[in-house]
């Protein structure tokens, strides 16, 4: 009679306890993986003497070492155009089908501050900076090297090209939180300026300054795999 009563004791007990250690993790897990794609608009400013806002995709796979601290390897493919063959004095007007990829990695703010009694805080944890390298392959569709007001003036330059550059990122991450209060979807609004080390972006090779090309995205990330990975400090307020 003992040991059954004794043996329900115990088994209680530790059905007790892992209720109690399940929901004490209650905030703190979060899965190692996010999957996600953004919609950008694209600027070029290199040699043409206008700048358009050209549209661009993006697709990304993230590696959370933490929920704040995250390696992100991307794939953009889109459009960068600028310059007008007719208005402007140079003559000069191109358009870059281009596909780039990126590796870097992104700190939040939620790393390395203490958000837990500041709703102050707690609203900047989500806000990151990023810096990595990347890699730009040129494909310039359209070109007018020759000008119009100028006769004989000519701009040479490459057709195609690849280069490197360095992606700099400041953006921020809307985290919603699933019933277990993980973060599942995550909302992306970010600004990218992406220094390249070469003068090809826009296919002319004029002057002495590198070409830099800037991207507004907004994206959405979706978390895979387990969400056993239990972090410091809680997550969610």
């Amino acid at each position: 009679m003992i040991k059954p009563i004794l043996k329900t004791t115990l088994l209680t007990f530790f059905i007790c306890c892992t209720v109690f250690l399940a929901k004490a993790q209650l905030g703190y897990n979060y899965a190692p993986y996010d999957i996600g794609t953004s919609i950008g608009i694209a600027r070029v400013y290199g040699d043409a003497e206008t700048v358009n806002a050209m549209p661009s995709v993006n697709f990304n796979f993230t590696y959370n070492a933490t929920p704040f601290t995250n390696f992100v390897f991307e794939a953009q493919l889109g459009k960068l155009r600028g310059g007008d063959s007719v208005l402007t004095k140079s003559g000069r007007y191109f358009n870059n089908d281009f596909a780039a990829f990126i590796f870097r990695g992104q700190l939040q703010l939620g790393e390395i501050i203490d958000y837990s009694r500041s709703p102050f805080n707690n609203a900047l944890k989500n806000l990151y900076v990023s810096i990595g390298m990347g890699f730009i392959k040129n494909n310039i569709t359209q070109i007018s090297r020759y000008s119009k007001k100028v006769p004989g003036y000519y701009t040479g330059g490459d057709d195609k090209s690849k280069e490197p550059f360095i992606p700099l990122r400041i953006g921020y991450e809307f985290k919603l939180y699933n019933t277990y209060s993980q973060p599942s979807v995550k909302i992306d609004v970010g600004y990218g300026y992406n220094y390249v080390l070469g003068d090809g972006l826009d296919g002319f090779t004029a002057g002495s300054q590198k070409d830099v090309y800037s991207q507004f995205t907004l994206g959405v990330k979706f978390a895979i795999g387990s969400s056993d990975i239990s972090y410091r400090k809680q997550i969610t307020y």
